[in-house]
């Protein structure tokens, strides 16, 4: 591949567009079911999130540079806007400061359902691991906490201790004793039946007293390695600061109190033991559910992601496989609990690290709260992942959201706690790539979600998910155009997509000599939602000029484009 040379920030333009009828007719946004120990429902106004600012780009060795515009051309407004539509609001672009005037959604219907969505009004924002940024009172909390920790661990609370052989030794001294005086004292033979006697029990005690320091010594060995041996992820209950990270997420998941979270970590330790989790990890489970969940990429603030796609339960054979009975329920909370554990050993538990994941969750055409079988091992999971496994999502995003979800989630709301309905975030299927988009940037999104990214592969050589994308949303009935100034010589490499299509695309060449002409790359296209998620292709440049990259959107609908693209220089 060529050598890569990166291109300026873009600079946006915008032409002075005629007020634009927005009517974005969104589906209903409801909840869907729980995964994780950490989620809670919040309900985030649904707010387009501000375009990320473009990262400075590096000069390259080549010293070619580029330069984008964009370009906004507006239609009219049709002159008879719909009678429903009546109030205007202003909303500012987030790529140029200009206000523009559009109307928004309005009807009974579409306000009665948001009512039915639960909402909650403070979202949930991850505090510091550091202890120097801790307050007077969750220092003393977690001090107070090590030391409940390191006295458990003294007694051997939470490891179990060899038997101790002083017990058995302490009977079989009684029953050689009173042998002993039983013939001494019935015994009239004399002196030298006396001497005998107590000769034997010098020796018995003699005997009592070696065993006695070797059960000693070996208590020593097991108070001494006990700090080392329990461990909670890989990690041991008093070392390093690590050790203070994992106290903290106990302390958190109750409110800073001392004896509860103490007994949070007994209880989870013998689940741990009883599950047998360390054997666990290492277990050959099968792969049948690989694409039910699955980590891929991170968010915007460094978290791992991870996927939970309830969908690929329509297949009634993968139902039933997994869910038909409790031997099999059993074993997919044992492959769900697998997975996580997995995951969670690939954490940063430093105190500037990232100890927590940002987690998925995709409804659509998931099985409703008819299937009994679904619930029971949906509120199994819910409790054991809950009460071992404090503090361990960032977030909980649930995306193509159905209608039935507000009955699962008065369901299931009563156990969960108002912290982990802090970290919920609920999107209608019209809203989720828009709401993905928010946390995680468009490169590290699936190519199903709406966004770039794909698994490695030698079909796309060009890009991986380390190259940044820029996201634009485009107005209804307008076109956006996105020059990419060519200062020399090279090969322009480019993807785009727009989230559900029905636009128009095209690219073309202008070259910068008066006398040129124009280089169609791509004629206007139409693209439906049915086209290839992602147009990728490249041009070379052999004159100055510019590609310009076109997008006409007819539709009343807002879109969201995203692209990338880069330029690798060449020589003749």
């Amino acid at each position: 591949m060529a050598e890569e040379s990166s291109p300026p920030p873009p600079v946006l333009e915008q032409a002075p567009p005629s007020p634009a009828i927005e009517k974005d007719k969104e589906d209903l946004a409801h909840p869907a079911p729980v995964e994780e120990a950490e989620s809670q429902a919040v309900k985030e106004k649904e707010e387009v999130p501000p375009q990320p600012a473009a990262a400075e780009q590096k000069e390259c060795r080549s010293s070619s540079l580029a330069a984008m515009i964009e370009k906004e051309e507006s239609f009219s407004p049709p002159a008879h806007p719909p009678p429903e539509e009546k109030n205007e609001v202003t909303e500012k672009s987030a790529a140029t400061n200009e206000e523009v005037a559009v109307v928004p959604d309005s009807g009974k219907a579409k306000q009665v359902e948001e009512k039915k969505v639960p909402q909650t009004l403070v979202s949930f924002k991850e505090e510091s691991n550091a202890v120097a940024d801790l307050s007077d009172i969750e220092g003393r909390a977690l001090e107070e906490l090590k030391q409940l920790v390191q006295e458990a661990l003294s007694s051997h609370q939470f490891s179990s201790a060899p038997p101790k052989k002083e017990e058995k030794q302490s009977a079989s001294v009684i029953q050689e004793t009173s042998k002993t005086e039983a013939l001494v004292s019935d015994s009239d033979v004399g002196t030298e039946m006396k001497q005998s006697a107590e000769t034997q029990e010098s020796k018995v005690e003699k005997t009592t007293e070696k065993e006695s320091q070797e059960v000693a010594k070996e208590e020593q060995k097991v108070a001494s390695s006990s700090t080392d041996e329990v461990t909670i992820w890989g990690i041991p209950l008093l070392k390093d600061d690590r050790s203070d990270v994992v106290l903290l997420k106990f302390l958190r998941a109750r409110d800073f109190k001392v004896k509860d979270a103490f007994v949070m970590i007994k209880n989870t330790i013998q689940w741990r033991r009883d599950f047998k989790i360390d054997e666990l990890v290492d277990e050959d489970l099968g792969d049948d559910l690989e694409k039910v969940v699955f980590m891929h990429g991170y968010d915007r603030e460094g978290h791992p992601v991870c996927y939970n796609v309830y969908g690929e339960f329509q297949n009634k054979e993968l139902y039933q496989k997994t869910f038909s009975d409790e031997e099999k329920r059993s074993k997919f909370l044992r492959w769900r609990i697998q997975f996580l554990e997995r995951s969670i050993r690939k954490l940063d538990f430093s105190p500037g690290g990232i100890s927590t994941i940002f987690q998925v969750n995709d409804l659509k055409n998931a099985p409703g709260p008819g299937k009994k079988e679904l619930r029971l091992a949906t509120k199994q999971a819910l409790f054991s992942l809950q009460d071992n496994y404090p503090e361990f999502v960032a977030k909980q995003v649930f995306i193509n959201v159905p209608w039935w979800y507000v009955a699962f989630y008065t369901m299931m709301s009563p156990f969960m706690t108002q912290r982990t309905k802090s970290k919920f975030v609920y999107a209608s299927p019209s809203k989720s790539a828009e709401t993905l988009f928010k946390y995680i940037s468009p490169e590290q999104v699936p190519i199903q979600y709406g966004g770039l990214s794909v698994d490695y592969c030698d079909c796309n050589p060009e890009f991986t998910i380390a190259d940044p994308a820029t996201d634009i949303t485009v107005k209804p009935a307008t076109k956006q155009t996105v020059e990419i100034i060519i200062y020399e010589k090279c090969i322009l490499v480019w993807e785009l997509r727009v989230v559900g299509w029905e636009v128009s695309y095209s690219a073309e060449f202008m070259p910068e000599a008066k006398d040129a002409y124009t280089i169609i790359i791509t004629k206007p296209t139409k693209m439906s939602p049915t086209d290839e998620p992602v147009v990728s292709n490249s041009f070379k440049v052999g004159e100055l000029g510019k590609i310009l990259l076109t997008v006409d959107n007819p539709t009343s609908k807002k879109k969201k484009l995203l692209y990338r693209f880069k330029i690798n220089p060449f020589s003749d």
